[in-house]
């Protein structure tokens, strides 16, 4: 298999496992990961964690077969790889991305549809579609723009350049980088702390900031949404839970219900 899932508490850990290939994905890969991202949300997790095996998380698509004189490019992109973008993006539970050496092309598109980015000090993100004459796809070009700008995204595009674990943080483009020996812990030990609070909250956060990028929400739509959302919470146990341990000076024990 070129895609394993692992559970440990109430974490599902989806690991792309093609280090030789530095995790570049091809067709088979792509319906093994489809798959694993779909076992992991039937298992009832609570968090889901994204990585790679060996020194990069994932190199893009893999080109050694590629037969670009007879390739459909854009049924490619379209039948094997944007659905893998779109179902991890819609995923209800929270979902880290544990990104180090190479995340690019189909890579990005994976790291960048979790909730959250973690990277390590190797980690190497950017366009090198200029050295091959391709256009940026797996919503690269709507990362790029949202966390940086027309203005930076367009230099990525257009100079090739990859830049680092680091320098991607200190730009907002990823949530946070640590050194690389330390960089699986802290997503896990993240994604563990995740997966034991109000996870029913949690969801209903993520399917609000969903809805303002797809509807452009105004500030009272915004404002009514995390009413009707306070309210769903309300009728949750982890809402009584929440309040009742805040009263009584205890720590709360959530269930996710």
């Amino acid at each position: 298999m070129t895609v394993n899932v692992q559970i440990d508490n109430d974490v599902a850990e989806v690991v792309l496992n093609r280090p030789s290939k530095f995790n570049a994905v091809n067709e088979e890969m792509a319906g093994e990961l489809l798959a694993a991202i779909d076992d992991a949300t039937r298992s009832g997790c609570r968090a889901m964690l994204l990585r790679g095996e060996g020194r990069g998380f994932c190199a893009g698509r893999d080109l050694g077969d590629a037969n670009p004189a007879d390739e459909d490019a854009e049924a490619i992109l379209v039948e094997q790889f944007n659905p893998l973008f779109e179902r991890l993006r819609a995923v209800p539970v929270p979902t880290i991305a544990a990104v180090q050496g190479p995340a690019l092309g189909v890579g990005l598109g994976l790291a960048f549809a979790c909730d959250v980015v973690f990277v390590g000090e190797s980690a190497k993100v950017g366009s090198p579609f200029a050295g091959i004459g391709c256009v940026l796809d797996s919503a690269g070009h709507r990362h790029f723009v949202e966390r940086l700008g027309p203005h930076r995204a367009l230099e990525m595009i257009y100079s090739g350049a990859l830049i680092s674990g680091r320098v991607a943080a200190e730009l907002g483009l990823v949530n946070r980088c640590f050194a690389d020996d330390a960089l699986l812990d802290e997503a896990r030990t993240f994604a563990t702390s995740v997966a034991a609070g109000p996870t029913a909250a949690f969801a209903l956060s993520k399917q609000i900031v969903q809805r303002m990028d797809r509807e452009h929400m105004s500030f009272d739509d915004v404002l009514t949404a995390e009413a009707e959302a306070q309210g769903a919470a309300s009728r949750t146990a982890d809402y009584a839970e929440g309040i009742g341990a805040f009263q009584a000076k205890r720590q709360p024990t959530f269930t996710g219900k």
